[in-house]
């Protein structure tokens, strides 16, 4: 709860503490919150105790019509159910017997300005961020033609430097060396750079470079869903590389989530921010459901067939090139 209620006061959220500071240890397991309704007059059949409990003035205003002893015996019964926290909006006066039970039982009592709906939509989110299964990664997160394209390779096979020439032509650095990726329910994953070295960058033989101060706001963005990876690989002559685009399996999942990778041997003369470019512009037309490789192989197809009429139709995987 302690880190939650962190979050919120750097968002702005105005969340402050009523009374003690009890149960701030207390975790939140579940994004969700709760207004208790129905298990104010002692039903609590509908009831959720994994969740934060909101009272918003329908709440407020009809405990106030309650009698003391049965505003204890209620509020007495929804804390024993150890709920993660109770929050009182828009700034209303919370009964003294809701304090009383929450501190019999270690629960936090919070207070915010904000009406219940607001609150607990931007709540939701924080803590759906918070909660978020998340990965790490190796590598750069940039927005190049509005698709989350991360750079991955070995250390030192010029992963920044390609970010940057990337930078020099418009596109938007997200994250440089580490990359935080969470998954989001509705979003997919969403990259993002850590907090110590956001907007910065390392180049070697230049050092750490300040991306925002250099090239201004339009250069960076403080996340991405991340839709493509880019694998710079060593050029391996026996290594197998696909130049028609029809391999579909290459994918790497993260986090459950299937992405689309390609891996990009690194040689002299091969512009690699502009391969990026082209991955990135083929990545939207397959969106948009134009797939070029799929297209040349059903033409290269046809025409087999008019050539050899009598020839049983072609059956198998997607034609793939020879690695010789």
């Amino acid at each position: 709860m302690q880190e939650a209620w962190d979050a919120c006061r750097e968002r702005g959220l105005s969340l402050e503490l009523l009374g003690e500071a009890r149960g701030l240890s207390t975790q939140v397991r579940v994004p969700d919150l709760h207004r208790p309704g129905l298990a104010l007059v002692g039903h609590f059949y509908h009831h959720h105790p994994e969740r934060i409990q909101v009272f918003g003035e329908t709440e407020i205003t009809f405990l106030g019509t309650r009698s003391s002893d049965e505003r204890a015996e209620v509020l007495n019964a929804l804390c024993a159910d150890r709920v993660p926290a109770i929050v009182v909006t828009r700034d209303l006066a919370a009964p003294t017997e809701l304090l009383d039970a929450a501190k019999s039982h270690d629960i936090a009592v919070f207070g915010t300005p904000f009406d219940t709906g607001t609150f607990i939509r931007h709540t939701t989110r924080l803590l759906e961020d918070l909660l978020a299964p998340t990965a790490v990664l190796h590598g750069v997160l940039v927005d190049v033609f509005g698709v989350g394209v991360m750079i991955t390779g070995p250390s030192g096979i010029g992963k920044s430097e390609c970010a940057l020439e990337l930078v020099l032509r418009g596109h938007r650095l997200v994250a440089d060396d580490m990359v935080e990726l969470k998954l989001r329910p509705r979003e997919g994953l969403i990259g993002r750079s850590m907090e110590l070295i956001k907007h910065h960058m390392e180049i070697r033989g230049l050092g750490i470079i300040n991306v925002q101060d250099l090239f201004g706001v339009a250069a960076v963005r403080d996340q991405k869903r991340l839709e493509l990876i880019v694998a710079l690989e060593h050029w391996n002559p026996d290594a197998y590389y696909d130049r028609l685009g029809s391999d579909d399996e290459q994918v790497r999942v993260i986090l459950g989530v299937p992405v689309d990778e390609a891996r990009v041997p690194v040689r002299p003369g091969r512009t690699l921010s502009e391969i990026i470019e082209v991955a990135a512009r083929n990545r939207i037309l397959k969106a948009r459901g134009v797939d070029s490789a799929k297209r040349f192989q059903d033409r290269l197809l046809e025409e087999i067939r008019r050539a050899s009429p009598d020839a049983p139709p072609p059956t198998g995987t997607p034609l793939r090139e020879s690695s010789e």
